[in-house]
């Protein structure tokens, strides 16, 4: 099993913009934002939630909306505020709201398959 990166771009409330490379982690719910990241472009806390991480942990963080752009779309996404020393993450709410799945055979971004009713 390998791992999967992707850059992109994060924008601010007020327009302030950073560059990113994401791991992308289908497993986990929402996207995290390095604290040096998420504080250069302006955001702040919108709520707190609880997460439980892969090893059975439990934390809270604070959430807060931003725009994420990657090379195969744009989308207004919540995101987890990291603490000093997380890494990026794009979790799978980001990737739905962008349409993506993850390939587990290539590692790569490629829309999802939108099942009509």
């Amino acid at each position: 099993m390998g791992l999967t990166y992707v850059t992109g771009t994060v924008r601010g409330p007020q327009g302030e913009r950073s560059g990113i490379d994401f791991l992308v982690d289908s497993g986990a719910t929402y996207t995290l934002l390095p604290h040096e990241v998420w504080t250069s472009i302006g955001l702040t806390a919108a709520r707190q939630m609880r997460f439980t991480l892969a090893d059975g942990t439990k934390v809270e963080r604070s959430v807060a909306e931003c725009w994420i752009s990657l090379p195969d779309g744009s989308a207004h996404t919540p995101a987890i505020l990291g603490e000093p020393g997380d890494e990026a993450l794009l979790g799978a709410v980001t990737l739905e709201i962008l349409g993506l799945v993850l390939n587990p055979f290539n590692r790569r971004l490629q829309p999802m398959r939108m099942m009509l009713a």
